[in-house]
């Protein structure tokens, strides 16, 4: 698969997950939401290390200069991010915190310019200019 078709499964997955997500939030309080959540990452990546067992090694082998940044990613996003998305997805509409939340290409696109030395271009701008138009527009 191309990455363009990668994108776009992550896309229709992100974008029923929610769904899901306040379905179970009417029950449940954020934080032990955010706990049966973080629940099933962790037995999602326990059956994902036994299907690509044969990956295990080169995955311990990797130094903490490259998994730690990405454990810290992980932390951030499916902690921090995840708590402040399932309080505005209990208390709002989820076709209002799904965009809001999902407008981090802004974000990223300005750490990448600042932090990352990532090049500036109008189509990129463009981009967000859009995604940030679209969270006015819910707002």
């Amino acid at each position: 698969m191309t990455p363009f078709y990668w994108a776009l499964g992550a896309a229709c997955v992100w974008g029923f997950a929610p769904i899901l997500e306040k379905i179970g939030l009417a029950k449940i309080a954020p934080f032990p939401g955010l706990f049966w959540r973080s629940l099933g990452v962790m037995v999602g990546a326990l059956v994902l290390l036994v299907l690509r067992f044969a990956e295990i090694k080169p995955a311990l082998a990797v130094p903490p200069s490259g998994w730690g940044w990405v454990f810290a990613g992980g932390m951030l996003a499916s902690i921090v991010g995840q708590i402040f998305f399932y309080h505005a997805l209990k208390g709002g509409e989820a076709s209002m915190a799904v965009p809001v939340g999902a407008s981090y290409p802004l974000i990223a696109f300005v750490l990448g310019i600042l932090v990352l030395g990532e090049k500036f271009t109008f189509a990129k701008l463009g981009g967000v200019g859009f995604v940030m138009l679209g969270v006015f527009l819910l707002k």
